[in-house]
């Protein structure tokens, strides 16, 4: 009698889920644990606890919300992505401005869903941005292109509200320190901002960077 092949077992896909309400992070964890194939390696409450738990562990997909009173979702993305770059983020929120869509796509997001969305799309999600693709919400990709084809409007070099928030903390005389620990992000993160805004300027240092952005009306007095 010919034995028979042994089975392959199949591959799991290790997710992370970060949100700060537990009823929420419990509910899509759930949703996910019941899904062929995938395994919930891990949760978080904040951006830098899902930083400091994500390097530790192997994981093929963050599930992150945006805002998040201990730390926000897009410097956690963007931190992840450069300590883990195997790893993919899929952002999940009730968030959907244009601001914070294009904050979550330049840190590095693979998709861009809401919270809303039925179960299915959210495991789909899950399974694609894993097989490198890009996934965004119907909404979040009509936002991006109705964006697209608006007129341009002269104007000075476009910060994200990040970088301004950044910026303004700088102009009020605070260290990279102080500036990391006021918006919960560390000072490698704070240092990034800095010096996208020094390109986006055309600067070199802080004092001609806050003077210019003062200047062309990105910071007020």
């Amino acid at each position: 009698m010919t034995p028979a092949a042994p089975t392959s077992t199949p591959i799991e896909l290790r997710v992370f889920v970060v949100d700060d309400h537990p009823i929420v992070r419990a509910g899509i964890s759930a949703t996910l644990e019941d899904a062929d194939g995938i395994v919930v390696v891990g949760t978080a409450s904040s951006g830098p606890e899902a930083v400091a738990r994500v390097r530790a562990i192997p994981v093929d997909v963050v599930l992150m919300d945006l805002r998040m009173p201990g730390g926000d979702g897009v410097a956690a993305t963007a931190e992840i992505l450069a300590l883990c770059p195997d790893t993919r983020v899929l952002i999940l929120t009730t968030y959907e401005s244009d601001d914070a869509i294009l904050d979550a796509i330049e840190a590095g997001a693979a998709g861009y869903l809401l919270k809303a969305a039925p179960e299915e799309e959210i495991i789909a999600g899950v399974r694609a941005v894993a097989a490198g693709k890009t996934v965004l919400a119907p909404e979040i990709a009509a936002a991006l292109v109705s964006r697209m084809r608006a007129p341009a409007v002269p104007a000075g070099p476009t910060l994200t509200p990040r970088e301004r928030e950044v910026l303004a903390l700088v102009a009020q005389g605070r260290t990279n320190g102080q500036i990391a620990r006021a918006l919960h992000v560390t000072e490698a993160t704070v240092k990034t901002h800095l010096v996208r805004v020094f390109d986006k300027l055309g600067v070199g240092d802080r004092t001609r960077a806050v003077t210019l952005a003062l200047e062309l009306g990105i910071l007020t007095d």
